[in-house]
């Protein structure tokens, strides 16, 4: 039966684990717990093929656990039962040791129906997961486990394992594999940081490979062939998708216009064209505003364009968006001002509004007393003191003039006619 590269030279031991350093390298937290002997519930946070499984594995094997493994994509309450019903048999004489594959997928009722058994320590949990678990599982369970977050492996890190791939090929299949120089380098770096990846491409190289005699070529243009798009992780309803639009989002609000091209370039690459016009029109308002107004029609002219285009055209006007909101000046005092004023709305400081400024059709239905209002344009600069918030806001501030050219101007303006108040 055909067995994946990956899993025939799977890592026996957490010296042969790549990357991870952070947690598995000698002072590493993960690595202190596991070589004491006393493994709590924990789960594993992190991309695909970074070690989350091969760790497990390696945990279950120094300890006098059964390991048991669940995948939340396929497995049900049935499926838990099923473990539960071993325990304390001659089946799990030291217990269980369950390793539960993607649990986000696991609802509520899933999730609790572990509980008990972790809490009294028949089962040991390990639990893995590609998305935030602070959003996807719930708190009675990672209250009673300790979070890891597994990295994406640097391409330096994965090398050894591309050239231990090929090596075990090369015994295996009793060929001499010739790379060509930067073979190995190049599967490393456009694997996206993961590891089974890697290897996988590997396996694709040698399938493809031209033979001659004992003689296995393994060359660059084969190499990228095998990985084309590799190095792509995203998911659109995922982490991966949240990650590039937020690091889009930031790295215009930055001024860095190099970075925020990349983060484009990686939606555009996966398709994710809305994605991108969300975030793009977006920052117009909340990073840019008031330094320069214009830019919400300009980049909405670009957005709309890019919509009418799609893509590969649309690239062209999302990247004259993205370079003009990166390198404008910015203000979030906009932002900052309805912020403010929505926070005393939802505190309950939304008294009566002002006779003033009510509407005018409710004039002569009973009230006391007309009402009052004073038109501006009726007065010089178009411009009449007269109070418009509520009574109990009155003197409330929530817009503070921004530092930029435009709301300077602004306010030497209304100080002008206003005075200092």
């Amino acid at each position: 039966m055909y067995r994946p590269l990956a899993d025939e030279i799977r890592p026996r031991s957490l010296d042969e684990v790549v990357g991870q350093e952070h947690i598995l390298g000698r002072d590493g937290m993960l690595r202190r717990i596991v070589e004491s002997g006393n493994v709590p519930n924990m789960i594993f946070y992190g991309p695909s093929g970074t070690g989350k499984t091969t760790v497990a594995r390696i945990i279950a094997a120094r300890t006098n656990r059964t390991l048991r493994r669940l995948n939340a994509t396929t497995a049900g309450i049935s499926d838990i039962k099923a473990i539960i019903d071993e325990l304390d048999t001659l089946l799990t004489p030291g217990g269980v040791l369950l390793y539960l594959d993607e649990i986000q997928y696991f609802n509520k009722k899933q999730q609790q129906s572990l509980l008990e058994f972790i809490e009294n320590g028949s089962i040991t949990l390990i639990a893995s997961t590609t998305e935030n678990p602070y959003f996807y599982v719930f708190n009675a369970i990672l209250s009673r486990s300790t979070i890891f977050e597994f990295k994406s492996v640097p391409a330096q890190a994965v090398v050894p394992a591309v050239d231990r791939a090929i090596a075990y090929l090369s015994a295996r299949d009793g060929v001499e594999a010739v790379a060509e120089e930067g073979v190995a380098g190049y599967i490393a770096s456009v694997c996206g940081g993961d590891v089974r990846k890697a290897i996988n491409s590997v396996e694709l190289l040698f399938s493809a490979g031209r033979r001659s005699g004992g003689r296995l070529s393994l060359t660059m243009d084969d190499a990228r062939a095998v990985s084309q798009r590799s190095s792509m992780h995203y998911d659109r309803e995922g982490d991966g998708h949240f990650d590039t639009v937020s690091a889009l989002m930031k790295s215009m609000r930055g001024s860095d216009p190099d970075a925020a091209l990349h983060y484009l370039a990686r939606l555009l690459e996966a398709g994710d064209l809305i994605g991108a016009c969300r975030r793009i029109l977006c920052s117009a308002s909340e990073d840019v505003g008031l330094a320069y107004p214009l830019a919400v029609p300009i980049v909405k002219a670009c957005v709309d364009s890019a919509l009418q285009l799609g893509l590969p055209e649309a690239q062209l006007p999302l990247g004259e968006a993205v370079i003009l909101l990166s390198t404008w000046p910015k203000s979030n005092t906009a932002c900052l001002g309805i912020l403010a004023a929505r926070a005393d709305v939802r505190a309950g400081k939304a008294g009566p509004i002002p006779r003033e400024l009510q509407n005018v059709h409710a004039d002569g239905t009973g009230f006391e007393r007309e009402q009052g209002y004073q038109y501006p344009h009726d007065y010089p600069h178009h411009w009449v003191r007269q109070q418009y918030l509520p009574d109990n806001l009155a003197g409330a501030r929530y817009y503070t003039y921004g530092d930029n050219r435009t709301e300077q101007a602004a306010k030497q303006y209304w100080e002008q006619i206003k005075g200092s108040d």
